[in-house]
């Protein structure tokens, strides 16, 4: 059973656990995480989601992400995530803060992070069930998967921001 911590909707502990699969009350949120990683030679993860999974199956998203354990902090959080989708390894302080967005239909609140890292890319690792494929793209690619069709739908909106700095 995977437990996470309950919000409110400005981000305060609710002090309420929530579990994954049961549906989080309304006025309750979780934390999810998401990490875009950019090598320092300037281009982009994409990573392919498992065809298993019930959310965007066989689809494209950048990097890696998912939910908050119960007491984990964010940034731990998406070190964590980042580590097992990816086998990228960081420090907490060396990812850069880049959105915050609240999505109510999922009861997700969700923190975006960068982190650029000059590994070899031939060495990611791919998570069994999470992930099955990975590319590495350009920033005028990267930005024009947003809108392509085999990319998850609901990162557009949260990455905004960040895709007009590009």
């Amino acid at each position: 059973m995977e437990l996470w911590d309950a919000y409110d909707r400005n981000g305060a502990l609710a002090g309420v656990d929530l579990v994954r699969g049961q549906e989080i009350p309304d006025g309750l949120f979780h934390l999810v995480v998401e990490v875009i990683v950019r090598h320092t030679d300037g281009t982009f993860l994409l990573m392919l989601r498992d065809r298993s999974k019930p959310n965007c199956p066989g689809l494209y998203e950048p990097g890696a992400g998912g939910s908050a354990m119960k007491g984990e902090e964010a940034k731990n959080a998406a070190v964590r995530e980042l580590f097992e989708e990816t086998g990228i390894s960081m420090k907490p302080e060396d990812l850069r803060p880049l959105y915050h967005s609240i999505r109510d239909a999922s009861h997700s609140i969700y923190l975006g992070y960068l982190c650029e890292t000059d590994m070899d890319k031939e060495a990611i690792i791919l998570q069994e069930g999470e992930t099955i494929g990975f590319k590495w793209v350009s920033p005028e690619d990267f930005k024009a998967a947003f809108d392509a069709p085999w990319f998850v739908p609901f990162m557009k909106p949260r990455c905004k921001a960040y895709l007009d700095t590009l």
